[in-house]
């Protein structure tokens, strides 16, 4: 009897079980789309778009300089980003001259640890003895308690040693590090969406975000750590390149010239010793070493990064990609990613080590010497180690038992809509003074308000919905990337909803956030192959966006600079009644 069944139908005679459609058919229904299989070396090692000519050509520009800027975008684009940035951070850095916020602690902390290798207690009236004297007084020698690392502290403490004491000098280094995070977003953008122009859309979203700027022109420990991340995160994207390249040219080569993939390469063939991953691991152990939060970011990092080795060998044919990756990377991920950061952040505290152990020195320093004298630990750890210790567990079990109330704390739950700002300066000036017009009629606003540009944030909550439903039904590696970097800055904050946490803990994961919306930016335009009215009309749609996102920040450039303002043009932009 003669089938009527397609010859295709490679489902006819088997068992009822394996008649069922593969997860990936059932999830079609929600847009999922396998990959399309070409040359194996394009899946390892995707090519760069190349910048169209036509917008040159229209300008006027010569063949020969055309070919030179197509040729040098990949870094001239980048560097005018981050020269527009670095310009508006560095803007009148040293206002307000005040010390603003958290710059009680940081600054005053950095000035002791380059100076004494450890925090001391100041004064009450510290501040106004460093800003009267442009930071030339005595610094005590009375150690103080404190619960962040040192690394972020030297890195503030760099600043103050070149430009001085005071306002410009202790916010030098974070408004230096905001800005080359800036380059390398732009740089990591490119690497991730294979195109100049996606890379630097999100290094412009980053540029025109208000809590990045904030945070950039404020000597706090976060911006410091965002940049840590930010740079270990394109460590591990310059490794995957170079070691899908090298294994995509161990690779054999058909009669067409097709590379194609080959199970024994792909089982076994030896990476090298990668040392962009040995950056990541001093990258990450900087993190840590600047605050505790960098923990997580290690974590995540790691699992992503063994998920890239995985899918590396997956493609590259590998029979049992799982156990490949086992046996040949993940000894390398730990010993680069666990033990190197455990390296640095104990060196970070070298200041602290050599300090006197009798008395004079660090906080917990003699610990070891007084009230932790004897024990078992004593006969296989020198004191200093059981003091560092000791004093860790102290810092452990006051952070996740600080539940004193503040004004500006908030639940993580609201950090993505910028439900509850931080408020770092305020004052009111009369009319003709500190640059209130004196046409004000009644007192002006003068805020410095940790906020993010609203557009942008309320954007990004889109944005992240379509990462994840990318990342899901798409199997889009980029989306997974992002998402991570997303999931490891904020999700662990969930876990301490009770502690007294702030929303400019968020700029962690800012960076993500801006690559969540290039990425969907690059989707509004269309894919390569749109015609050219799909293309017209989604580019008219991106642009709208980056407009109000621009316009938005234009709007609330008062409250990030401390410029002061009439009182209903300050509360004209108190647009949500959490602002206040």
């Amino acid at each position: 009897m003669t089938s009527t069944a397609s010859s295709t139908d490679t489902r006819q005679g088997q068992a009822p079980h394996e008649q069922r459609p593969s997860w990936q058919q059932r999830l079609r229904r929600f847009g999922y789309a396998a990959g399309p299989r070409s040359d194996v070396r394009d899946r390892l090692v995707p090519p760069y778009a190349e910048p169209s000519p036509r917008l040159w050509a229209a300008l006027g520009f010569s063949p020969t300089l055309i070919d030179r800027i197509t040729r040098w975008s990949g870094w001239g684009g980048p560097l005018l980003v981050t020269l527009m940035a670095g310009v508006m951070r560095f803007y009148h850095l040293g206002s307000p001259k005040a010390v603003i916020f958290d710059e009680t602690y940081y600054a005053k902390d950095a000035w002791a640890l380059v100076h004494r290798g450890f925090e001391v207690n100041w004064d009450k009236n510290a501040n106004d003895l460093i800003l009267q004297h442009n930071g030339h007084i005595a610094i005590p020698s009375d150690a103080a308690y404190v619960v962040h690392p040192p690394v972020g502290k030297y890195v503030i403490g760099i600043g103050e040693l070149i430009f001085g004491f005071n306002p410009f000098g202790w916010r030098f280094m974070t408004a230096l590090l905001g800005t080359l995070a800036i380059l390398m977003l732009c740089r990591i953008g490119r690497r991730l969406f294979r195109s100049t122009f996606l890379g630097c859309v999100a290094g412009v979203l980053m540029s025109l975000d208000g809590l990045a700027f904030v945070m950039a022109r404020t000597s706090l420990l976060d911006g410091v750590l965002m940049f840590f991340v930010v740079a270990a995160f394109g460590c591990l994207l310059l490794d995957r390149d170079r070691a899908r390249a090298k294994l995509a040219a161990a690779l054999p080569v058909d009669a067409d010239g097709r590379v194609r993939p080959d199970a024994h390469i792909a089982n076994t063939l030896f990476l090298g010793l990668r040392p962009w991953r040995w950056a990541a691991g001093l990258m990450l152990g900087l993190a840590i070493g600047t605050k505790w939060n960098g923990l997580y970011v290690t974590a995540c990092f790691i699992l992503l990064t063994l998920f890239w080795d995985v899918g590396t060998r997956k493609v590259a044919g590998a029979s049992r990609p799982y156990v490949a990756a086992l046996r040949y990377d993940s000894f390398l991920v730990t010993f680069t990613m666990c033990t190197i950061p455990v390296v640095v952040y104990l060196t970070s505290w070298i200041g602290w080590i050599l300090s006197p152990a009798n008395g004079t020195g660090g906080y917990f320093r003699n610990w070891a010497a007084t009230d932790g004298k004897g024990g078992f630990w004593s006969h296989f750890m020198p004191d200093w180690a059981r003091s560092l210790w000791h004093y860790e567990h102290e810092v452990y079990e006051f952070n996740i038992g600080l539940h004193s109330p503040h004004t500006y704390m908030s639940n993580p739950w609201s950090w993505l809509v910028d439900g509850r700002p931080v408020s770092y300066f305020y004052e009111s000036p009369s009319p003709g003074a500190d640059g209130c017009p004196a046409s004000a009629g009644e007192k002006c606003a003068r805020e410095v308000l940790a906020i993010g540009t609203p557009m942008l944030w309320w954007a990004a909550c889109f944005a992240l919905l379509y990462v994840l439903w990318r990342w899901a039904f798409r199997r889009d590696w980029r989306a997974g990337a992002i998402a991570c970097g997303v999931a490891a800055g904020y999700l662990p904050w969930f876990m301490y909803q009770d502690r007294t946490i702030f929303f400019f803990y968020s700029i962690v994961f800012l960076p993500f956030l801006c690559l969540a919306v290039a990425m969907l930016i690059g989707a509004v335009i269309g894919p390569p192959g749109s015609n050219d009215t799909r293309r017209v009309v989604g580019a008219v749609g991106a642009g709208v966006l980056v407009l109000l996102i621009t316009w938005n920040f234009i709007y609330f450039w008062p409250l990030y600079t401390g410029t002061a303002i009439p009182i209903d043009q300050w509360r004209s932009r108190m647009w949500l009644d959490t602002w206040v």
